[in-house]
């Protein structure tokens, strides 16, 4: 008979305090991720039930990186339906203000290698150039959103005003003017109403 338990003794043996912590806590994640599976198809695994409502469709690895460690974790796939656990949001907070961190480096004109290198100092694995050029894309359709907006109401004061930079153009270093309207409604408010680059 195969044993399914062990004692928490033998388990310190073979590990050490922050393996052990880790594995139970990736353990704990697996059974939690079954469960809420098995819930939404209506059956469990190789169970036949005529009242399921799809069927799994194997794994995708994710990891989830925590204080004690990176968790290695397989989320179930389904076959019609997307199964994506609540613990592993998308974008929690902290991810949120790494997000946040890497958009504003490169808005700032820092490379994708010093971004890298950014990630990496505050105990990441890294990041790809193709993962920040995803992270910034956002900032691009924010910002095509922003100027594609309706303006409504009447804004009777606008000034119109400009700042020399130097951006890369062709593999050269060319001055442009970066171009802000800013106008005021009849309410006082201030508020931009569009920006661009010219020569």
């Amino acid at each position: 008979m195969t044993k399914t338990n062990m004692d928490p003794p033998e388990l310190l043996a073979k590990h050490d305090q922050g393996d052990l912590l880790r594995s139970i806590a990736e353990a704990v994640l697996q059974l939690i991720m079954e469960a809420d599976v098995d819930g939404l198809i209506g059956a469990g695994r190789h169970e036949r039930r005529g009242e399921r409502t799809t069927w799994r469709n194997g794994y995708r690895d994710r990891v989830l990186d925590t204080r004690l460690g990176a968790l290695n974790l397989r989320v179930p796939k389904l076959r019609q339906d997307r199964y994506f656990p609540g613990f592993l949001e998308a974008r929690k907070t902290s991810e949120q203000a790494l997000v946040a961190v890497i958009q504003e480096a490169w808005i700032g004109g820092v490379s994708t290698r010093r971004v890298d290198e950014l990630v990496q100092a505050i105990g990441l694995r890294g990041i790809s150039k193709s993962t920040v050029s995803k992270l910034c894309k956002d900032i691009d359709e924010r910002l095509g959103e922003f100027l594609n907006r309706p303006l409504t109401g009447e804004w009777p004061y606008v000034r119109v005003d400009a700042t020399s930079l130097k951006v890369r153009q062709g593999g050269l270093i060319v001055p442009v003017a970066a171009i802000i309207a800013v106008a005021a409604n009849t309410e006082g408010r201030r508020e931009i109403i569009g920006l661009g680059i010219g020569p």
